[in-house]
């Protein structure tokens, strides 16, 4: 996992920078303390500490081995001294982190058993018109034309549906958690993307579907495993090989404000 995280940041760096600039566009004054909550491998985190270069971050994630790969990089970057990581069950609770300029959670808030509790709490240690960054994947990326040469056309079309069946990346739309939770919707979209295949899209490809011929024992056909297994080898059907490669996909992002009185 932490594989396809770095190989979809490296990929969409672009893309995330310009939405980084776009939500510091909206902020009222620079962060001082911006929390990345479920930080995973760290490349928001680092993002973030470049964008915001005089602010402090905490890197929240329940793997300590995910938070030691985060200090190590921030370290090799010159960044250590401003990024701090804590190990947390958000489940059980947002840890005390202070006062919170900005919150970032990528691909992480359907993880959380009860989100609500979480923004609530979010909310809570909010500074007056502190903001939170939501995005969301709308499904698995696709790499493929319907018809790839190998097994019968869809197949990736019904690996989807499979994982889907399955609850994988399953979320709401946040815009009505976060009122609840004493937010005020800034701006809410849908962002297609699209990048040129190179090696690292190859290499990306090569692992989201690796992972789904892994997950998908038992849910598919025998024959469209069969094509995955292709896919993700090194023959010429590989997705390492292939000349009709793309790599489509979407974000969707939240951006909102808390909503307090001015206490500072």
């Amino acid at each position: 996992m932490a594989e396809v995280l770095d190989l979809d940041a490296a990929m969409h760096r672009p893309y995330f920078e310009s939405l980084l600039d776009r939500v510091a566009g909206q902020l009222d004054r620079e962060p001082r303390t911006i929390v990345d909550i479920g930080a995973g491998t760290g490349t928001g985190t680092l993002a973030l500490a470049r964008r915001f270069p005089d602010a402090q971050l905490v890197a929240l994630d329940r793997s300590a081995g995910m938070l030691e790969r985060i200090r190590k990089t921030a370290e090799r970057n010159g960044l250590g001294d401003r990024i701090r990581t804590v190990e947390v069950d958000l489940d059980a609770g947002l840890p005390a982190v202070g006062a919170v300029d900005l919150a970032w959670a990528a691909l992480s808030l359907h993880h959380i058993e009860d989100p609500d509790a979480t923004l609530r709490q979010l909310a809570e240690a909010m500074t007056p018109g502190g903001t939170v960054v939501v995005t969301e994947m709308e499904s698995q990326p696709r790499f493929l034309p319907d018809d790839i040469g190998i097994g019968t056309p869809g197949l990736e079309t019904r690996c989807h549906d499979a994982a889907a069946s399955r609850g994988w990346n399953r979320w709401p739309d946040w815009s009505a958690n976060l009122r609840r939770a004493g937010f005020g919707m800034v701006e809410m979209r849908r962002d297609e993307l699209a990048v040129d295949v190179d090696d690292t899209a190859r290499r990306y490809a090569h692992a989201v579907l690796g992972r789904m011929r892994t997950g998908l024992d038992n849910a598919v056909s025998d024959e469209d495993l069969d094509a995955l297994e292709r896919l993700v080898g090194d023959g010429p059907d590989s997705v390492l090989h292939r000349a009709d490669l793309v790599v489509r996909g979407s974000r969707t992002v939240w951006i909102a404000r808390a909503i307090k009185e001015e206490t500072r």
